[in-house]
């Protein structure tokens, strides 16, 4: 029997399907396997190239998978779709996971340790929350509305404001609706609570990484950011160059090209969505900040803005922070303010 170097294994909750080819590409496994009997069935098999799409439960039988000696690469699933063959069913998807892995420009996924995705889902949890008080704003924004009651934009006016409504008699609200719409008001508190929580963690996780110190040492770059980035990026090494990791994070322009015409559009918005509003965000918060100031950055933001107006100053302002990023976790090196490239 052919030796196996390369399998494909289509994920799931349950049952998982393998697709093994040998050094010429010949099938020489092929077999659906329940869950409990995937690591037994991979055990058997000597060390060899194993490629999973990203999804849930990836990066945990990466690290599985590694312990038994093989090398697995996780890639997204846009990089599988061109080597589907016929219909789309379990087999015919780790049929072309299993081709699309040992392709040369088929970009992987760095696999996660269990610290980097406790991490994460402390990020996500409070962007949860974030969402949930947003639209539990939003919604006692509008039920104020139907009572003639109109208030200014932001959570901010809002939250000082709801009280003395609640409170007014005078104003016509209802008893059951006013009694509905404060516990709308005590969710909000609550949540208030809850992200306050999550954000001192993030504070506390921030001092005890040594690579989100570093990267708290960029304009725009704080708590948050710093320790996000630390823990998606697990080795700056897996992109060539910077500016393969601005676009990963999708803050640079679409571009349709031919005939020799560059045509560019408005940012990808590709990758990770979470970093690059984080960065975004910090981005405007250092414009804000740079009217008076006369350093380099400052003084170039403030030429950028006036050229090509403040949206554009802050892409282009988080794209070039992405690149410092990228410079920080591959060289291992401190933020210079005063670097020039000579």
């Amino acid at each position: 029997m052919s030796i196996i170097q390369t399998i494909g294994i289509d994920l799931a909750k349950n049952v998982f399907s393998i697709h093994g080819v040998d050094a010429y590409g010949k099938c020489v496994l092929r077999k659906t396997v329940k869950r409990n009997k995937l690591l037994e069935t991979l055990s058997n098999i000597p060390p060899c190239l194993i490629g999973m799409e990203a999804c849930s439960g990836a990066h945990h039988w990466a690290r599985e998978f590694i312990k038994l000696g093989h090398n697995p690469k996780i890639m997204a699933s846009k990089f599988v779709i061109p080597y589907r063959q016929s219909e789309k069913n379990d087999a015919n998807d780790a049929e072309a996971i299993c081709e699309a892995v040992g392709r040369p420009k088929t970009r992987f996924v760095s696999v996660k340790s269990e610290e980097q995705q406790a991490v994460l889902c402390l990020h996500r949890i409070r962007q949860g929350l974030v969402k949930s008080r947003t639209a539990t704003i939003n919604q006692l924004r509008g039920l104020l509305s139907e009572f003639g009651i109109v208030l200014p934009q932001g959570r901010y006016s809002l939250q000082k404001q709801i009280r003395e409504i609640l409170e007014d008699a005078e104003n016509g609200i209802p008893f059951l609706a006013r009694e509905l719409l404060n516990d709308l008001h005590l969710k909000i508190l609550n949540l208030n609570e809850q992200i306050l929580g999550y954000d001192r963690k993030v504070y506390q996780l921030s001092r005890k990484m040594k690579d989100a110190n570093k990267l708290m040492s960029i304009p725009g770059i704080g708590e948050h950011s710093a320790t996000a980035i630390v823990a998606t990026v697990n080795d700056g090494k897996q992109f060539g160059t910077s500016r393969q990791f601005a676009p990963w994070i999708g803050l640079v322009p679409r571009q349709y090209s031919t005939g020799g015409h560059i045509h560019l559009g408005r940012i990808s918005k590709r990758g990770e969505k979470h970093i690059r509003t984080l960065l975004i965000h910090g981005a405007r918060a250092v414009i804000a900040r740079c009217k008076t100031k006369t350093d380099r950055t400052s003084v170039w933001l403030q030429q950028l803005v006036e050229r090509r107006g403040y949206k554009r100053a802050a892409i282009a302002l988080a794209a070039k922070n992405a690149r410092i990023i990228w410079a920080i976790l591959t060289t291992g090196k401190e933020y210079d303010v005063n670097y020039i490239n000579g």
